[in-house]
């Protein structure tokens, strides 16, 4: 009877290892770019699609009530699809260029403080009473603009960012077109 080590040890080099592999480190400029870009595709077409949807909704909606519910569906989908792509750029891992931790980090950052500027706007506005009407849109409207400046404020400031192989892989790979 042979010994079952063997197995095991095949089952450890095809299973174990390239997760542990997989987890680890860093990840060449196009392999990382290509995993940031695949993250952020589906959160840009998420954001827009609830903006749009948001906006039909507020076209045709009568009341604060709805108007609340609304804008409320909006910015917690956008916190959300913010978190998932948060979480996505951090499983992209470090790109191994110059600065590759602080250009992961930079992205993070940003997502986060986006995350939670919807977060803000998404408690602010189902904190609102609805009545009076006039009341409420005027407290919509500083829900709004405290979002704008938060999320201007989340924006990745690109310039203490830069790597010449980084900007190469984001024109090249096709996943970032």
């Amino acid at each position: 009877m042979r010994p079952a080590r063997p197995l095991a040890l095949v089952l450890l080099l095809t299973f174990v290892l390239p997760t542990v592999v997989a987890c680890g480190g860093s990840h060449g400029a196009r392999a990382w770019a290509a995993s940031v870009c695949t993250t952020l595709s589906p959160w840009r077409t998420e954001i827009g699609s609830l903006t749009t949807r948001a906006q039909q909704q507020m076209d045709v909606a009568t009341t604060p009530g709805q108007a609340k519910e609304n804008l409320s569906r909006l910015f917690t989908g956008a916190h959300d699809a913010s978190e998932k792509a948060r979480a996505g750029v951090v499983k992209a891992g470090v790109p191994d260029v110059d600065n590759g931790q602080q250009i992961a980090d930079g992205f993070t950052n940003s997502l986060a403080a986006m995350r939670d500027a919807y977060g803000r706007a998404a408690e602010g506005i189902n904190g609102l009473a609805t009545a009076p009407a006039k009341t409420f849109y005027e407290q919509v409207s500083q829900v709004v603009d405290k979002l704008n400046a938060d999320y201007a404020a989340s924006s990745l400031d690109t310039s203490k960012l830069s790597s010449k192989e980084l900007k190469s892989a984001f024109d090249e790979v096709p996943e970032c077109r």
